[in-house]
């Protein structure tokens, strides 16, 4: 279908899905560890900006031990509730 629309895009649909599929759920595994790590417990969720919420020194503390947490630190997640339906573990 879409080499019909972009007949000379030579673009690949599937790797290109198949990257982003990875680089959700490893974007979601960062966010998850954030909740449910080890001695996480000062991390919460803002439900109105869909993002990770917490003190200062929290995230301070947090990426000097994980540098690819730091991307959460102001931006937001909206797939977080959808991707744990998926990837958590019952």
């Amino acid at each position: 279908m879409l080499e019909n629309f972009l007949p000379h895009a030579v673009l690949k649909a599937k790797p290109n899905l198949e990257s982003r599929i990875r680089t959700l759920e490893r974007d979601w595994a960062t966010v998850y560890d954030m909740f449910s790590g080890k001695d996480n417990s000062s991390f919460g969720w803002d439900e109105h900006r869909q993002m990770v919420a917490a003190e200062d020194a929290v995230w301070n503390s947090y990426i000097s031990s994980h540098k690819a947490a730091g991307q959460f630190r102001y931006c937001s997640f909206p797939y977080y509730n959808q991707l744990t339906s998926i990837y958590s573990k019952d």
